[in-house]
């Protein structure tokens, strides 16, 4: 993919086949419509494949409810006084992170050729601030007219501000109108995340059941997909991560949580008519932005100004590349290498360079070149490590602000 740059479209993707997704687009309940994750479609997936899994016996490994519970709670016949550590895990989670989840609903109004169409729609947010700020996906902002949040509690928060949106990584902030103090959302660190990792996902599920809990692994990092966003228009994220846990229409914009309670990605898009196939924005490429949400009340992105190719052994092989992960500086059919003017041209960056690391963050190994500029503000100054021509070199770059 490359850097989106004020005068290009977003990064291209690798070179490798991304699949189409749908966001969580508007599904249809009785009263209202829910904002689904992005869609990916695969029409391998049309067919229905009945998995049998016959039990014949097992042990399972249980412990009762601390050091200090009663006889009574431990021979108790309510299975529910005995618990997995896996279920405890997954309940401490839910009971830690569910007050910092709202739904969301909006009012909607899309204007055609035929005229103009009003709707109601519904997704998920995360409060990420005590005085009500709520990060969200774009998509789930789109065409919203007005917007109100309901807590975990229930309470109602009608006309919340809009602050703004970041298409590029799909994210978008709101601001709850009340005096009230939330419960702010701890968030973890994604470029350390690990394939095979236990998670938990919360939502507004079909945009009738609110903090709906599902659990699952992370299946994989730094997928690129094509996604429908429902309105006709297609969208291209990368560096999502992969998880099977259970991703529903009205989802979107909720948190993906580690065991720890810590939201590590933004659930926004699963793939149709496939089993446990979902993708979550990592939370470290929204750091930046959402830091100068919280200091300044706007939303501003930083800005590089490469075009580059994500380099995969593929890539690699394209291009007769020496290396294997990095950030490759190119020029496409649409984009010039280096933005003229940008804060890439002024650090000396040119054609052919390979970004390795921003600051001491490998390129591939912690994120994407964009995910990790996504964790810095314009105004930053960065040291960048790159090769030219097999040697390594390195500068130094402040970042603009993206104005796309």
């Amino acid at each position: 993919m490359s850097e989106h740059t004020p005068e290009k479209t977003p990064e291209e993707a690798p070179k490798t086949e991304a699949a189409p997704v749908h966001h969580t687009q508007p599904a249809q309940t009785p009263s209202k419509k829910s904002q689904k994750p992005l869609i990916i479609t695969f029409s391998i997936f049309g067919a229905i494949i009945l998995l049998v899994l016959g039990l014949v016996g097992g042990t399972v490994l249980t412990r009762t409810l601390g050091p200090n519970a009663s006889p009574s709670l431990s021979t108790s016949a309510d299975g529910n006084q005995t618990v997995t550590d896996e279920e405890s895990s997954i309940a401490s989670v839910a009971e830690k992170v569910g007050p910092s989840v709202v739904s969301i609903v909006t009012q909607t109004r899309t204007n055609s050729y035929y005229g103009s169409t009003s709707g109601e729609a519904a997704g998920t947010g995360i409060i990420v601030s005590k005085n009500g700020y709520v990060m969200t996906n774009n998509h789930v902002l789109e065409g919203a007219t007005s917007v109100s949040v309901v807590d975990s509690t229930g309470e109602l928060y009608e006309d919340a501000t809009i602050i703004g949106r970041d298409p590029l990584n799909d994210i978008a902030f709101i601001k709850i109108k009340s005096d009230k103090e939330f419960t702010a959302a701890a968030l973890g660190n994604s470029s350390t995340i690990r394939t095979g990792q236990q998670v938990v996902a919360i939502g507004n599920a079909l945009g009738q059941y609110s903090n709906t809990v599902t659990s699952g692994i992370i299946s994989g990092t730094g997928r690129p997909i094509t996604a429908d966003t429902g309105s006709g228009d297609t969208e291209t994220l990368t560096d999502l991560i992969q998880t099977d846990a259970s991703i529903n229409p009205g989802n979107s914009g909720g948190p993906l949580v580690n065991m720890a309670g810590q939201v590590i990605g933004i659930n926004t898009a699963i793939v149709e008519d496939a089993n446990g196939i979902g993708f979550a924005i990592p939370v470290n490429a929204t750091k930046g932005v959402l830091a100068g949400v919280l200091d300044t009340g706007k939303v501003s992105r930083a800005y590089l100004g490469v075009n580059y190719l994500t380099i995969t052994p593929d890539v690699a092989r394209e291009y007769k590349l020496d290396v294997n992960s990095g950030a490759y500086v190119y020029a496409s059919s649409s984009s010039s290498p280096v933005a003229s003017g940008s804060p890439a041209e002024k650090a000396g960056l040119k054609s052919g360079d390979i970004i390795t690391k921003i600051n001491s963050e490998t390129v591939g190994k912690d994120g994407s070149l964009s995910s990790i500029l996504g964790e810095y503000r314009p105004g930053d100054k960065l040291t960048i490590t790159y090769l030219r021509d097999g040697k390594e070199q390195t500068t130094t770059v402040t970042l603009g602000t993206y104005n796309g």
